[in-house]
């Protein structure tokens, strides 16, 4: 895949590489990042975060979202309406659950992210919903 607009290497890790990352993760961080679960709503620890800085991809800390873009959406869980760097995010089709979604995924370790929605506040329009498991949050310094 190469390297993002942003500069960060995006080559996909291979599944030894994952297994060796996901060693540590909760069996929570487990069920969403790599078996495409959902944490329950206003439960997640980033959801009041409202310090700067960037949310990174718990698994391979590649940087999906920056503070300047998230928004408080009422859902229950941490939105945001645009991504890092529009590389940074992978999207697929998701007729799960009786709906037609369009789930995200971290493209370089194929963690499930959460889903977008055409339902944003401009620039954008889109509501990226993400569980606050999925990610790690590193303040500006």
């Amino acid at each position: 895949m190469g390297v993002s607009a942003a500069g960060y290497d995006l080559t996909p890790l291979t599944p030894e590489q994952i297994e060796e990352k996901a060693a540590d993760l909760t069996p929570e961080e487990r069920k969403v990042l790599l078996d495409h679960g959902t944490e329950h709503p206003f439960c997640g620890t980033l959801l009041d975060n409202k310090k700067a800085g960037a949310y990174y991809c718990r698994l391979c800390d590649l940087p999906l979202f920056s503070s300047d873009s998230k928004f408080d959406s009422g859902t229950g869980w941490p939105s945001f309406f645009q991504p890092f760097d529009p590389e940074h995010i992978r999207y697929l089709e998701d007729t799960s659950m009786g709906m037609a979604r369009t789930e995200i995924r971290c493209p370089r370790c194929d963690s499930h992210l959460g889903h977008v929605f055409p339902d944003g506040p401009p620039p954008t329009g889109k509501r990226y919903c993400l569980n606050s498991v999925a990610m790690v949050f590193q303040e500006n310094q």
